[in-house]
C-alpha cells in the first residue's frame, strides 16, 4: 500500500457489473502493457484511511503521511479555493491592492506577548508582528487606500489549546470609510467565497451591541443557534427574604440572573445539576440555584421551594417556563453573573446534546457582528489603571469623545467583531488619524512609552485620511467551514498544543558558538525555577 506505481496502457470500459459509481473513474480500468514501480513504501505507522484511530501526536509526528487522507485533502483545497475566491473578490471586483508587509518589526505597547529575533547589534532585538497593524495604517498614510493581505501573524501565548503560535489573517484596511462600509464589504467577501456544497450565506449579518451580548448570553461572541437566554430577575426578589439574594442586590451593580433549560428536568440527571453548581463554585466562587416546577419538584432545596412558593408564579411568567422546564438562579455583580450564565448556558447545551436533543445544528452558519465595545477596560492587576479593549489605535464612539478627558472608562470605541456559531472569527475598527488625539490615549490614558511609536504618530501628522480596517482569523473560519474538531486540522503543518513540530522536532538548541554574533547566551534555569515552571503550566500531553 502507498508505493509509488507508474502504468501504462489502454483505457477500456470495466466488464458489466463491476462498475464503481461511487468514484470518479469507476466506470473504467486501464488494460496494462507496462507496469514500473517508482518507489516502494515500508511499513506505514498508521493506515491511511480516515476510520482509523490515531493519536493526534502520530499525525503530526508523521504530518506528510496524515495529509494524504481524505478529510486533510478536503480541507487544504477548500481552504485554497476560498483564499482564491476572495482575492478575486477584493483585488479584481473591488480594487484592493495586495501588499506583503514585513515580518522583522519591532515590540509594539500592549496586546499579546511577542517572538523576539535577536540581531547582531549587541542588545537590539526585532519583534515578529502579531499583525501588520501598525503597517497597514502606514500605507492608509501613503495613498494606498484598499489594501489587502493573507498576512502570517505570530503570538506568544504559550500552552493554549487550539491556539497556534503562527496563524494566518485575511488583512484588510480602507481609506473614508466606516463601520458599515466595512461590515458590508466583508458580508460580500463570504458570499462570494463561501463552498458552494454549503448552504448560501444570506446578508446582511444581524448585530448585537456588546452591553447586550453580555446580558443575555454572559459572552461577547454569542452562540446564537439556540435559546436559552440569560433574565434579569433582580426586580422580583427586591423585597425577598432568602440570604443570599439579600446580599447580592444589597452592593452595586448586584443582581440576580436565571437561565431557564427547555425540558431540563427530562434530560438532566442529578450528576449534571452537582457538576454545574460544583463548576460555578469552582470558577466563579458563587452559588448557583436550580429550580424544578413541576417534575422532580422533590430535588429542590429549602430555599427552592420557597421561592417555588412565595415567587413561583411571576417566575414562570417572567421565564415562560413549561413543567419539565428547570431555573437556574444566581445572585452577584451583572458583568461576573452573567459571565458564569454564560459559561452555564453553553455547558447545558453540551450536556442536552449528550442526551440527544440537538440544539446547536452542525449544518446551521450563524454571524453576527457585535459592537459598541467599551474603548477601554480596567487591568486586572490594577484596576485603578485602564487598558486597550482590543488595541491603542481604536478611535472612540464619536458620542463618546467628550468622556475621554473625564470619564475614560464609560467610551465606547468603534471596535466590531464578527462572530460565527459562538466563536470570534474576525475584529476591526475605525482608527484614529488624529495625531494628537492618538498621543493623548497612548501617553495619558494608557500611560505606555510613546517612543515606541513614534513613526506612526509622525506619519498620522502628515495628512491621514480617516481610515479603518478588520482581520478574518482564517484558521478558525475554515475550522468551522468544515467542521473539524480542531484548527490544526485546517493548517498544512501546525505546531502541537505546546507550539512544538513534532515531526522536525522545533523549536531546538543551538550550539554556544552560533549564538556569539547575536551577543547573546543561554541562562540554564535551576532545579526551583524549572518546578516551578511545571507547576504553573502543568504536564498534558503533546497535542
Amino acid at each position: 500500500m502507498e508505493s509509488v506505481v507508474q502504468v501504462s496502457g489502454t483505457v477500456i470500459s470495466r466488464p458489466p457489473g463491476q462498475e464503481n459509481p461511487k468514484m470518479p473513474t469507476g466506470e473504467i480500468e486501464i488494460k496494462v502493457k507496462t507496469a514500473k514501480l517508482l518507489n516502494s513504501c515500508k511499513k506505514l505507522p498508521f493506515e491511511i484511511k480516515d476510520f482509523m484511530k490515531k493519536t493526534e501526536a502520530l499525525r503530526l509526528q508523521y504530518r506528510y503521511l496524515d495529509l494524504r487522507s481524505v478529510q486533510m485533502q478536503y480541507n487544504l483545497r477548500l481552504r485554497s479555493q476560498m483564499v482564491m475566491k476572495m482575492r478575486e473578490y477584493l483585488c479584481n471586483l473591488h480594487g484592493f491592492v495586495d501588499v506583503e508587509t514585513p515580518t522583522l518589526f519591532k515590540r509594539t505597547p500592549g496586546g499579546a506577548k511577542e517572538f523576539i529575533i535577536p540581531s547582531r547589534e549587541p542588545g537590539k532585538f526585532y519583534s515578529l508582528p502579531q499583525s501588520p497593524q501598525q503597517f497597514k495604517q502606514l500605507l492608509m498614510v501613503g495613498g494606498l487606500d484598499r489594501y489587502f493581505q493573507v498576512a502570517r501573524c505570530y503570538r506568544d501565548e504559550g500552552s493554549r489549546p487550539d491556539r497556534q503560535p503562527e496563524f494566518t489573517q485575511i488583512d484588510i484596511e480602507m481609506s473614508f470609510v466606516d463601520q458599515t462600509g466595512i461590515q458590508s464589504l466583508i458580508e460580500g467577501l463570504l458570499q462570494y467565497s463561501w463552498p458552494s456544497d454549503k448552504d448560501p450565506v444570506a446578508v446582511p449579518f444581524p448585530s448585537m451591541p456588546f452591553a447586550e451580548a453580555l446580558a443575555s448570553y454572559g459572552t461577547d461572541k454569542p452562540d446564537t443557534r439556540f435559546g436559552m437566554k440569560i433574565v434579569d430577575i433582580s426586580d422580583m426578589f427586591r423585597n425577598t427574604e432568602v440570604g443570599f439574594l439579600q446580599d447580592a442586590l444589597s452592593k452595586p451593580q448586584g443582581t440576580v440572573k436565571a437561565i431557564c433549560i427547555h425540558k431540563g428536568a427530562k434530560y438532566l440527571k442529578r450528576k449534571d445539576i452537582e457538576s454545574i453548581r460544583k463548576f460555578a463554585a469552582d470558577h466563579f466562587n458563587e452559588e448557583v440555584l436550580p429550580i424544578f416546577l413541576k417534575t422532580n419538584e422533590n430535588w429542590n432545596s429549602p430555599v427552592a421551594k420557597f421561592i417555588m412558593e412565595e415567587q413561583g408564579l411571576e417566575l414562570v411568567k417572567l421565564l415562560e417556563t413549561q413543567e419539565e422546564d428547570v431555573v437556574l438562579l444566581t445572585a452577584g455583580e451583572h458583568k461576573r453573573a452573567c459571565s458564569l450564565m454564560g459559561k452555564l448556558r453553553l455547558e447545558c447545551a453540551d450536556l442536552l446534546e449528550a442526551r440527544g436533543v440537538v440544539l446547536r445544528d452542525p449544518a446551521l452558519f450563524s454571524f453576527l457582528w457585535v459592537v459598541d465595545f467599551p474603548l477601554f477596560l480596567p487591568k486586572e492587576e490594577n484596576p485603578q489603571e485602564l487598558e486597550s479593549a482590543h488595541h491603542p489605535f481604536t478611535a472612540p464612539h464619536p458620542s463618546d469623545i467628550h468622556l475621554l478627558y473625564t470619564e475614560p472608562h464609560k467610551v465606547r470605541s468603534q471596535h466590531y467583531d464578527l462572530v460565527l456559531n459562538g466563536n470570534e472569527i474576525g475584529g476591526g475598527s475605525i482608527r484614529i488619524h488624529n495625531s494628537e488625539l492618538q498621543h493623548y490615549v497612548l501617553a495619558t490614558v494608557l500611560k505606555e512609552d510613546v517612543k515606541l511609536l513614534s513613526h506612526l504618530l509622525q506619519a498620522l501628522d502628515f495628512g491621514a485620511p480617516p481610515h479603518g480596517g478588520i482581520a478574518l482569523g482564517l484558521d478558525r473560519l475554515m475550522c468551522l467551514v468544515t467542521g473539524a474538531p480542531s484548527i490544526r486540522d485546517v493548517i498544512a503543518f501546525p505546531k502541537s498544543f505546546r507550539g512544538h513540530d513534532l515531526m522536525s522536532n522545533a523549536p531546538d538548541s543551538i550550539p554556544p558558538e552560533e549564538l556569539k554574533p547575536y551577543h547573546i547566551q543561554v541562562s540554564w534555569p535551576t532545579d526551583a525555577e524549572t518546578e516551578k515552571s511545571s507547576l504553573n503550566h502543568p504536564c498534558r500531553s503533546e497535542s
